[in-house]
């Protein structure tokens, strides 16, 4: 159900792993280039530093053998530089401080990296800058000088708030920890706090599940974001279920927690916005929003993904690069030639509206009509889904909605996303392949002309 549904979105989001599609070799530029795509785009920032791993996590982070902040900060204001330079953006939207953990750095690193990236591009006042937190004591000690280093927004790692819970999963803050991160992010950013918490977790119920959210509502902000506990090869928490040592709840008992939880969540005010996100007084996460729209982001330090065009360097077509995994490596290749890109793999057109597809419909929203012209002018979404004998089972079902503002997921087909997506993949592939050969109108430097459509 729900776990399945990030799953597909990281198929096609996650360059080198299966695409409907290989060999589509199209000239993207036509549509890279239209300044609504290139002028922008949102900045994601990676610490890979954590005290200790937790036992559900796959993440790309690392125990720290020595403390080498002082050039991590360095690396990763030179990458920062060098990467706003080949992309060519004239502003950043929003910054996201991710990990790993990013509250174990100093402040000041916060406040160099805003630095360096203030000095290339704009950065207006109204920008969202959010900061992951560990709410341990360290982490809430530091987060009013986070605040005077440019952060406006905190997201704060709750997952549990039984202590019982936090020791299996391996985190090493305690729940009364957590509600004291609260409540001190709160005081200093009211309005703008977020919190995670996580479900299908080892021996939980139903039951201890609506208990502990009525609890976390409680306290809690103007926004949450629901996770489902996916198993990951590799992780302490997969080994103890495949020996039998950990049981977790059944698929249908994790599927009936995250209805459970939309519904009281709305009961106490909240939107749902995305399939795993709810706001109340419209405190989105603005940077979230820009990956969900299909929009550039650039990404900066070991293991980072990003998504622009190159346009420094004379590129034409969207990119998919990720950073060097390892830190000490990424560390070295930054001081060789400014950063640490490992992987760069130019986007198709059918490549990269499959990733629109798969990131707007995880949106209540869905995609707008005009927002998907941005990216396929001569296809609409009425075009490709309109007459689909599949879809309309879907829209027949109450599954999904196509209409005169767009295409979405209703309540239900939301929370069956993963078994909607391969459909409607399916019939963009297919109607995208046998479109017709014709001249078209592009956007290039915001003139519009005709071209040819190359095959």
């Amino acid at each position: 159900m729900f776990k399945l549904t990030c799953r597909a979105a990281g198929r096609v989001l996650s360059p080198g792993l299966r695409c409907f599609s290989r060999g589509v070799t199209e000239d993207a530029s036509e549509w890279a280039q239209s300044p609504h795509l290139t002028e922008q785009a949102s900045l994601y920032v990676h610490w890979p530093y954590c005290l200790r791993r937790c036992s559900y996590c796959n993440f790309n982070k690392y125990i720290p053998k020595k403390n080498n902040d002082h050039i991590m900060t360095k690396c990763l204001q030179w990458e920062t530089d060098t990467l706003l330079q080949l992309s060519q953006v004239a502003c950043i939207t929003s910054v996201f401080f991710g990990g790993g953990t990013p509250s174990l750095t100093h402040p000041s690193t916060i406040a160099a990296i805003l630095e360096t990236l203030s000095k290339r591009v704009r950065l207006s006042d109204e920008a969202e800058i959010t900061l992951e937190v560990n709410p341990t004591p360290s982490g809430m000690s530091k987060l009013d000088d986070f605040v005077r280093a440019g952060v406006n927004r905190f997201s704060i790692g709750i997952q549990s708030l039984q202590d019982e819970d936090l020791k299996s999963l391996g985190r090493d803050h305690s729940s009364q920890e957590a509600l004291k991160t609260i409540e001190e992010a709160r005081r200093l950013c009211p309005g703008r706090v977020s919190v995670d918490v996580m479900f299908g977790r080892p021996k939980q119920t139903v039951e201890s599940w609506e208990k502990e959210l009525s609890e976390l509502l409680r306290v809690c902000d103007d926004h949450v974001s629901l996770y489902q506990l996916t198993l990951e090869r590799g992780t302490q928490l997969f080994k103890q279920v495949q020996c039998g040592e950990v049981t977790v709840p059944a698929e249908d008992v994790t599927a009936e927690m995250y209805q459970c939880a939309r519904k009281t969540l709305q009961q106490h005010g909240f939107l749902q916005y995305e399939v795993s996100n709810f706001a109340r007084h419209n405190s989105v996460s603005h940077h979230n929003m820009s990956y969900w729209r299909g929009k550039q982001y650039i990404g900066v330090g070991p293991g980072a993904h990003g998504r622009f065009v190159p346009l420094g360097e004379g590129g034409v077509f969207r990119e998919a690069r990720t950073q060097t995994l390892e830190p000490d490596v990424w560390i070295r290749e930054v001081q060789q030639r400014g950063h640490g890109t490992r992987r760069r793999i130019q986007l198709s057109h059918l490549e990269l509206l499959q990733e629109v597809l798969v990131m707007g419909m995880r949106m209540t929203r869905g995609i707008s009509h005009k927002h998907w012209e941005l990216f396929s002018p001569e296809m609409g979404l009425h075009d490709i889904f309109g007459a689909s004998m599949d879809d309309q089972e879907l829209v027949q079902s109450g599954q999904l909605i196509l209409d005169d503002r767009g295409l979405c997921c209703s309540w239900d087909g939301l929370a069956l996303l993963d078994s909607i997506l391969p459909t409607l993949l399916v019939e963009l592939e297919r109607h995208f392949l046998q479109r017709p050969h014709r001249d078209h109108s592009v956007f290039t430097d915001g003139q519009t002309k005709t071209t040819s459509s190359p095959q």
